[in-house]
C-alpha cells in the first residue's frame, strides 16, 4: 500500500503546529552540511555552537557512566547529585541560595525555556521578549498559547532594554518578560545597573521574569555578570533562571540544562516533564556532574580563545565598506548593522533584505551567516566566531572582496 506524500485535507494537522517555523539556525547549519558534503568549501560563521572538543574528563565520566551500568531512567526532574552540584554552582558563582528541589534539570536550555513558557503562561497572556531575541524564543511563547510582544533595544544602547520602552509595552494582559544577558545575537550585556533601573517595573507590574543566563560565562573586557535575582533578591521568587552546559563546556549535543525556580514552579515544570521525556539522559547528566564539579582550566582556554576571536573578528568587520558593528560585551557573536549595503547591487545581484545578504553570501563567497530577520532585526546579519581565526580570516575576507569587487 502506497501512502499519500501529503495528508488530506480531512486529516488537518494540529493548529499549534502552523503558527511556529523550524529554528532558522538549524535549518542553516542542515544546509551549510549539505553543502559541504557535496563539496562546496563552506565557512560556516553561522552556527552558534563552541567548535572546541568537550573536555576529556567530561567525556571520561560519561564512559564511566556507561560501563557502570548507569543507562537507566531516572527521577524526571534529574538525579539528586546533579542538583545538588547546580545548587552549589548558583551559591558560589552568583550568592543565590537554590535547594535541589527548586531545580529541573532538562533536555538542554532550550527545553528549561519550554518548560517555564509552558507552565507560566497561556491563552490571553502576553510575553515581553527584547529585540534583537534569539530565534526560539517567539515560538516557544506562542506553543504556550500566549502572545509574544516585541520591545526594540537599539545599537546606541548597546540592545540594553531600557525601563520607559518596557513600561510602554506592558498592558493588563502582560504576564511575563524574557531576559537574555549575555545576549544572542549582540552580544548585549545588562550590568547591574541595568538591570537595577528595570526593577521598579518588574516589581510594580508583578511581572514573571525568565532569565536565559547560558552565556553566563562569556563575558569580556570589564563586564561583570549579573541576573535580576543577583541584582534585586526580592525578585529572586518571581525569576525562572534557565541555563545549560553547552556553551560553557562545548556539549552542545549532551542535551543538558536547567532551571531553577520557585519550588511550585519547579514542581510544576517536573511534572510536566515526566509525561513529555521521562528524564534527561542518564549518561549525560553524569557527564555534566563532572562538568560543574571538575577542573575549570578547559573553560578558562576556550574563553580566552574566544576573547582573541572577537578581537580579531571586530578588526576585520571594521574594514568591510557598510558594515557597522556594535561591540558585544558577551557571548561569541557580533551582529552589524548592514542596512547601507541593502539594496546594493554586486554583479547584477541584490540584496534586498538580509534573508537576500545572508542568501548571496552563502552562494557568491560560500560563507554561512545567519539573516536578522529571525532575530527581529532585519538590517542586520549575524556572525558567529566558534570558528577558528584561520575561518574566521578566510571567511571575512571572501565578504570584503565580494563587496569591494575586488575578488
Amino acid at each position: 500500500m502506497t501512502l499519500p506524500a501529503t495528508l488530506p485535507a480531512t486529516f488537518p494537522l494540529a493548529e499549534r503546529v502552523g503558527k511556529i517555523k523550524p529554528s532558522p539556525t538549524l535549518t542553516l547549519d542542515a544546509e551549510v552540511k549539505s553543502m559541504k558534503a557535496g563539496g562546496k568549501k563552506i565557512v560556516n560563521l553561522g552556527i552558534g555552537e563552541p567548535d572546541f572538543e568537550t573536555p576529556d574528563h567530561i567525556k571520561e565520566a560519561a564512559i564511566k557512566a556507561v560501563r557502570d551500568g548507569f543507562t537507566k531512567y531516572t527521577p524526571s526532574e534529574g538525579i539528586l547529585e546533579l542538583r545538588e552540584a547546580w545548587a552549589a554552582k548558583f551559591r558560589e558563582d552568583n550568592s543565590l541560595d537554590y535547594s535541589p528541589d527548586r531545580m529541573v534539570v532538562t533536555n538542554g536550555g532550550k527545553h528549561a525555556l519550554y518548560n517555564a513558557a509552558q507552565v507560566l503562561f497561556g491563552p490571553g497572556d502576553e510575553v515581553i521578549i527584547p529585540s534583537p531575541y534569539w530565534v526560539t524564543y517567539p515560538d516557544q511563547i506562542r506553543l504556550s498559547g500566549a502572545t509574544p510582544v516585541f520591545v526594540e533595544t537599539l545599537p546606541e544602547d548597546n540592545f540594553v532594554l531600557k525601563p520607559e520602552r518596557l513600561l510602554a509595552a506592558i498592558t493588563d494582559r502582560t504576564k511575563g518578560i524574557i531576559i537574555n544577558s549575555p545576549s544572542n545575537p549582540a552580544g548585549a550585556l545588562h550590568s547591574r545597573e541595568d538591570l537595577l533601573a528595570l526593577a521598579p517595573v518588574l516589581e510594580e507590574k508583578r511581572l514573571w521574569i525568565i532569565s536565559d543566563d547560558i552565556y553566563e560565562t562569556l563575558v569580556y573586557d570589564e563586564g561583570v555578570f549579573c541576573n535580576v535575582p543577583m541584582a534585586v533578591p526580592d525578585l529572586m521568587d518571581r525569576t525562572v533562571i534557565c541555563h545549560g552546559v553547552s556553551k560553557t563546556y562545548s556539549m552542545t549535543g549532551w542535551r543538558i540544562g536547567v532551571m531553577a525556580a520557585p519550588r511550585e514552579v519547579a514542581r510544576a515544570a517536573a511534572k510536566l516533564q515526566s509525561q513529555m521525556t521521562s528524564n534527561p539522559c542518564s549518561i549525560a547528566q553524569k557527564a555534566a556532574l563532572a562538568a560543574l564539579t571538575g577542573p575549570r582550566e578547559p573553560m578558562r582556554k576556550m574563553f580566552e580563545v574566544f576573547s582573541r576571536r572577537r578581537r580579531l573578528v571586530l578588526d576585520l568587520l571594521r574594514d568591510i565598506p557598510g558594515f557597522e558593528t556594535p561591540v558585544p560585551k558577551g557571548a561569541f557573536y557580533v551582529f552589524p548593522d548592514v542596512s547601507k549595503i541593502l539594496g546594493d547591487v554586486r554583479d547584477g545581484k541584490i540584496a534586498g533584505n538580509s534573508d537576500d545578504l545572508s542568501s548571496l553570501l552563502l552562494k557568491e563567497c560560500e560563507v554561512a551567516t545567519v539573516p536578522g530577520s529571525g532575530f527581529g532585526r532585519d538590517e542586520a546579519i549575524r556572525f558567529s566566531y566558534a570558528a577558528s581565526e584561520e575561518e574566521i580570516k578566510e571567511g571575512l575576507g571572501r565578504i570584503s572582496r565580494f563587496l569591494t569587487g575586488s575578488r
